[in-house]
């Protein structure tokens, strides 16, 4: 067995390992980083190189502020006033569900999901209404928007890390629009979609009760300052590697730091914050950063590439709507992340076989991963998130449940913005 083929299966065992034990994902990955170390495929010489230190420390920074964002009730304060201007409960669920997908656009899905799904909760308790529908409206809402911006999902920066992408590009880049137009232009017209999901809500008031007291701005200040930092960065082309994982984490630490200072629980809130950081999905990508390291280096990647290229033959159009429909069908299923950090390489080789630029396949990739998600409920962390608040409030939800917004949502979504991307940069 040469060494691509001995590549291949390991791989294959892992991926199949990292379905089968969700909550053992980091380790069947580091694990899987080991073998390939042990038996060479991966140079010893090259782990470090492989893994990408700038998408792990803007994750850690990001989801250290956004704990203290969360805590800061700001996101609650937010959403009730939002619902105060809403005519009806239908306009009440697609302004929960835009808010959001804005806040998802800068704060990590799951989080968002938290954040937002108990003012959902109360709305729908207030008027006496199932609250299924409206925490899977919310949920599959954050999913969309946190490919928008870079530091809206970690499959937006793993895009970032492999195309060079910085915050700005993600809004017009190299003279064109940007991803961010193509995930908007998909929220917008899921609008109509929940309109007509929700028509048996037509007239039915919301009221909500007192706003939330937010004490502390600072939490804000600190996420706004985040993005703002991020921007003012992209501006610099010859910027050292590290920066945008210096700034997340600077502006988190100083974060902590003021908390601490200004009496805010002290210990009990570093320890706080210090949980909410997702080690498993930090050591998820260390690992998954050395195996496709090693995947590159055995051949696979090309072979796979290849295999695209005999498939969709030289046109762009079909490959193009392969890897869209191909990564809609998948994520469904799957997590999106180990799926996309996988599948950049793969765009990229086939593009260079095409002969022209990786974009269109990789924004048509994210497009597709990111969205695809929304299908079921086990297709994406914020869609779990939202059924596992529901369960803990006494309600099922049913798979039909969920089908009934999340396929008509994805579909519309994910046509729509893949049309975007097509004639931005095909």
């Amino acid at each position: 067995m040469n060494q691509m083929v001995l590549a291949l299966v390991l791989f294959a065992v892992m991926y199949a390992l990292l379905l089968k034990f969700s909550e053992q994902r980091w380790i069947i990955a580091l694990g899987g980083a080991a073998v390939f170390l042990v038996l060479g495929i991966l140079p010893v010489g090259d782990a470090l190189g492989a893994i990408n230190w700038n998408v792990l420390m803007m994750l850690t920074g990001t989801m250290a502020i956004v704990e203290l964002f969360i805590r800061s009730g700001m996101p609650q304060r937010m959403a009730e006033g939002l619902l105060r201007v809403v005519p009806d409960v239908r306009w009440a669920v697609v302004a929960l569900s835009l808010f959001s997908g804005l806040i998802s656009a800068f704060v990590d899905n799951v989080a968002t999901v938290l954040m937002v799904a108990p003012v959902g909760l109360a709305v729908a308790k207030q008027i006496k209404t199932n609250p299924v529908p409206v925490i899977i409206a919310i949920a599959v809402s954050s999913n969309l928007q946190g490919a928008a911006t870079l530091v809206g999902d970690t499959t937006s920066i793993l895009l970032a890390g492999y195309a060079g992408m910085s915050f700005n590009d993600f809004f017009f880049f190299r003279g064109r629009l940007g991803i961010f137009f193509a995930v908007e232009a998909g929220a917008l017209l899921t609008v109509p979609v929940l309109l007509w999901l929700f028509r048996a809500e037509k007239g039915r008031r919301v009221t909500p009760g007192r706003l939330t007291e937010v004490k502390d701005y600072v939490p804000t200040a600190l996420l706004a300052g985040t993005v703002l930092l991020l921007i003012a960065a992209s501006q610099f082309e010859n910027k050292p590697e590290l920066t945008n994982g210096i700034i997340c984490m600077a502006l988190a630490v100083i974060g902590v730091a003021y908390e601490a200072l200004r009496g805010a629980g002290g210990a009990s809130l570093v320890r706080s914050v210090a949980k909410a950081i997702d080690y498993k999905t930090l050591l998820l990508l260390t690992g998954l950063f050395m195996v496709i390291q090693g995947l590159t280096s055995a051949g696979v990647i090309d072979a796979v590439a290849q295999g695209f290229v005999q498939v969709g033959g030289s046109s762009k159009a079909l490959m193009y709507g392969m890897i869209v429909a191909v990564s809609v069908a998948l994520s469904a299923f799957i997590d999106n992340i180990p799926y996309v950090a996988t599948m950049l390489p793969v765009v990229g080789s086939i593009s260079g076989m095409l002969g022209v630029e990786p974009y269109l396949l990789a924004f048509g990739l994210l497009i597709g991963a990111t969205l695809g998600g929304n299908i079921t409920p086990i297709g994406a962390s914020a869609n779990i998130a939202g059924i596992g608040i529901l369960q803990k409030e006494g309600y099922t939800v049913a798979t039909k449940d969920f089908l009934r917004i999340g396929v008509p949502f994805t579909l519309i979504a994910a046509a729509s913005g893949a049309l975007v991307i097509w004639l931005a940069w095909a």
